[in-house]
């Protein structure tokens, strides 16, 4: 049925892909690839089984968040074991309050385990609905999620990684001017885009929305504006951040629907910080250095060869960059000469053709036509001749 239903989206997405205004710039076949993938790894729950237990491993320990045991064992493709839980679902407010749940550092943590999975772990849960979403019974005081369902994960490399921790710290302290300019680095918009034209246009969206709590801010009006101005702007639409800004709508969610008061921005915005400072600070210099260091230790003895190999192409460039530009020339005097012989040999033929017109013997234009084939052979010849 998934194939079936996928194979259909497919035919959808090429042709709205074609015939659509925007359809080159939202990329709907590429959106629906994604989603393919997506949807088909979900059906096999030994990869959730995995993903569940990468998941349990990058937040042992931790008081925010608790993931079920899996037991692999007896794990197959349509069959998925687990720890039983015991908790209040997200949704069931009254029963949280009944049990005086800390809901104002309930609603912090979601916003700081969405963060720390995405730009920490790079391995996010990317199905965090309320049905997959518990708060444990024990301590409510200081409340820990429980997480169930591990069948869409999402991961980010590096490079999108740094744009989007970038992006946001930019966003928070309203510089829109670098707002704008990382999305023109990054290639989310045309490299030729007014940079000045859509800080304004930026700035116009998100300035509203500062200093409001989670309850006054209409993230389903902010998103419509955000999509006009992409629009107008022709941002590119990224495949790989799709499941990324469902999940931030989630978490959301979640938070509106927890503690209305929540301050999103002052939540994210430490975290962000520290993690831009690890990645490209003195720190992150150090560290990178220590976790290379085992493989230049293995390369290190052939450093000696690989530089001694290096200066003596260095030292030989010269003369293999004269060699080059002599076969280039004798290629192109080849060249010159057959378009000559070409030329020559077109003439010849046409005047064979003209000459019995006259009246003269047969072999004269016989002659001159011969002539005109022996030279559009050399032509040929000598084009087809390869550079020495």
């Amino acid at each position: 049925t998934i194939v079936a239903d996928t194979e259909l989206m497919m035919t959808l997405a090429k042709v709205l892909q074609k015939w659509l205004p925007d359809g080159k710039r939202l990329r709907p076949v590429e959106v629906v690839k994604e989603y393919e993938k997506t949807i088909v790894d979900e059906l096999d729950l030994t990869r959730e089984a995995a993903n569940g237990m990468q998941l349990g491993r990058n937040f042992e320990g931790s008081e925010a968040l608790y993931v079920p045991t899996i037991y692999s064992d007896y794990c197959r493709a349509n069959v998925l074991v687990m720890e039983r839980i015991y908790g209040i679902p997200i949704s069931n407010i009254e029963a949280l309050i009944a049990q005086n749940t800390n809901l104002r550092i309930l609603a912090e943590r979601g916003v700081e385990v969405f963060f720390t999975q995405v730009f920490r772990d790079s391995f996010f849960h990317a199905d965090m609905h309320p049905g997959n979403i518990f708060v444990s019974r024990e301590h409510p005081e200081n409340p820990q999620y429980i997480a169930i369902d591990f069948g869409i994960v999402g991961t980010l490399n590096q490079e999108d990684k740094r744009y989007l921790a970038e992006n946001f710290i930019a966003f928070f302290n309203r510089d829109y001017r670098k707002v704008a300019q990382l999305h023109a680095d990054s290639g989310w918009v045309p490299s030729d885009t007014n940079i000045d034209e859509f800080e304004v246009a930026i700035r116009t969206v998100c300035e509203p929305i500062f200093q409001k709590p989670l309850a006054e801010i209409s993230f389903g009006n902010v998103l419509v504006q955000l999509f006009n101005t992409a629009r107008r702007f022709n941002m590119v639409v990224q495949p790989q951040l799709v499941l990324l800004q469902k999940t931030l709508l989630y978490v959301e969610g979640l938070g509106r629907q927890l503690y209305p008061q929540l301050d999103l921005w002052q939540t994210a915005k430490p975290f962000l910080e520290n993690w831009l400072r690890e990645q490209i600070g003195v720190k992150a210099m150090f560290t990178k250095v220590k976790a290379n260091l085992p493989f230049w230790s293995e390369k290190l003895p052939e450093m000696p060869d690989l530089l001694y190999d290096t200066l003596k192409q260095v030292k030989r460039f010269p003369e293999k960059q004269q060699q080059a530009n002599l076969a280039l020339l004798q290629q192109h005097a080849r060249a010159q000469k057959a378009l000559h012989f070409s030329i020559v040999g077109a003439t010849l033929v046409i005047v064979s053709a003209i000459v019995p017109l006259y009246d003269v013997h047969w072999t004269v234009p016989a002659c001159i036509g011969l002539t005109g084939m022996m030279c559009w052979f050399a032509a040929w010849w000598k084009g087809r001749k390869a550079p020495e």
